[in-house]
């Protein structure tokens, strides 16, 4: 057996990897604190448990999924649903650039963000 600090727990993905890492962050915040979405095409939980920390980040030249239809909408429909979400945009298509990926690292590892990584799962 290992020792797993759960606050420490993520999910991340690229593309329709980072659309289905969102997918099973929201519907499983009892299992991850943090969702870690780069260049994600949409959004589809079922039945959403806890609250993860969120981090999107999108190119605002991504021919492959285009951040007017995707990301743009994404991110307002998480902080609506009270979701606390890091968003970061940059020049670029689709691709996840090296000062991206730092930015997300520090900020999945950012003990002072955690707060909010607390979870409960509902029985009913």
């Amino acid at each position: 057996r290992c020792a797993v600090d759960p606050a420490r727990v993520g999910i991340e993905g690229f593309s329709d990897g980072a659309s289905y890492a969102l997918t099973l962050g929201l519907d499983n915040g009892d299992l991850f604190a943090a969702v870690l979405a780069f260049s994600p095409g949409f959004l589809a939980p079922r039945r959403p448990i806890g609250r993860p920390r969120v981090f999107v980040s999108h190119g605002r030249q991504d021919p492959v999924l285009p951040i007017e239809a995707c990301s743009r909408r994404i991110v307002p429909l998480l902080q609506r649903a009270g979701y606390p979400v890091r968003y970061r945009e940059f020049d670029g298509g689709h691709t996840v650039p090296a000062d991206v990926l730092e930015e997300a690292l520090r900020w999945f590892l950012d003990d002072s963000d955690m707060s909010s990584a607390r979870f409960t799962r509902s029985t009913g």
